[in-house]
């Protein structure tokens, strides 16, 4: 967080009043990147968001950007300074999501062997962001609007209750009224997150962001990496531009980083033949990796089966 708090303090032109929203902000700072209508506007919105406490949830497909957006919400408010505290409702087990949000007291269960702060008491004054949250089971759903209420809250355990005056901004990549309807997500919690519902657009919708993004993919891994200046020669531009992205910026970025590893240091990426492949060359990326001085990804892949390994799309 303290290396996002010092990049916020660098971002000249926070707009005041009378200034259009979005005005002044450079968004790709924040690690938004585009300039197609539809991302304008939702980085208007998030802009116009991060100057009130409001409850906020972010909608969209995988891979467009939500916990980034979240940030973005964060760090160009008043909060910027207090905590950002995320948390993968999808990976806490359902027995320990009262403990993990609400923390615990000393012998407040078998392994409770001391004190605890929950989520909720550690993003005190800043921002709780609540990842994949249609992933809550009903009894979590429930202890999750309790503290929506009123901010307040008690520890597992406890005798007392006590107060958070966190910001909630919730994501989803799932549809929560069809969720609502079909009894899998209480109506009450939906109401309360969807406050100001955020939608942000898959790729697909994004005109002419492909080539903004995959060029400042490009030139961040360049940056990282060293060698020569790169580019992406115009038919691989135009395979890029023309897939439906299913993946959305994560799959992108993934096709140009491979793309990078795999080329040449004389020629340019391959971008092309990448899009939908089978497993890549492997003696080639480990080299690749290798010049990148890369090594924690060179143990990931090696530790991969050496199977096809296409990008599909789900």
């Amino acid at each position: 967080a303290s290396t996002m708090q010092e990049l916020i303090r660098v971002i000249s032109g926070v707009p005041g009043r009378g200034t259009p929203p979005g005005a002044g902000v450079d968004f790709s700072r924040l690690g938004l990147i585009g300039e197609s209508p539809a991302f304008r506007a939702a980085t208007r919105l998030l802009l116009r968001l991060a100057g009130c406490s409001v409850t906020v949830l972010l909608c969209g497909e995988t891979g467009t950007g939500k916990e980034l957006a979240a940030r973005a919400i964060h760090y160009l408010g008043a909060r910027r300074d207090e905590p950002f505290i995320p948390v993968n409702c999808g990976a806490i087990p359902d027995l320990l999501v009262e403990s993990e949000l609400f923390g615990h007291v000393r012998g407040a269960f078998t392994d409770a062997r001391e004190m605890q702060l929950g989520r909720v008491a550690q993003a005190d004054r800043g921002t709780l962001f609540l990842d994949e949250v249609d992933a809550l089971s009903l009894k979590a759903q429930i202890a999750l609007l309790r503290f929506l209420q009123d901010g307040s809250f008690r520890p597992l355990g406890a005798r007392r209750f006590e107060s958070s005056r966190a910001r909630i901004i919730a994501a989803t990549n799932a549809d929560l009224e069809r969720l609502v309807q079909s009894g899998e997500f209480r109506s009450d919690l939906f109401f309360r997150l969807a406050i100001v519902p955020v939608h942000l657009p898959p790729l697909r919708e994004r005109q002419g962001d492909v080539r903004v993004l995959a060029e400042s993919f490009l030139g961040r891994l360049v940056e990282q990496h060293g060698g020569g200046p790169r580019r992406i020669d115009a038919d691989s531009m135009r395979r890029l531009e023309g897939h439906t992205w299913c993946g959305n910026v994560r799959e992108l970025a993934n096709v140009i980083e491979r793309g990078f590893l795999l080329a040449d240091e004389e020629s340019t990426p391959g971008i092309a033949a990448l899009i939908n492949s089978g497993a890549p060359d492997m003696p080639r990326l480990f080299a690749a990796l290798a010049r990148a001085n890369n090594v924690r990804a060179v143990t990931v892949i090696r530790a991969q089966p050496l199977g096809s390994t296409p990008i599909t799309c789900y």
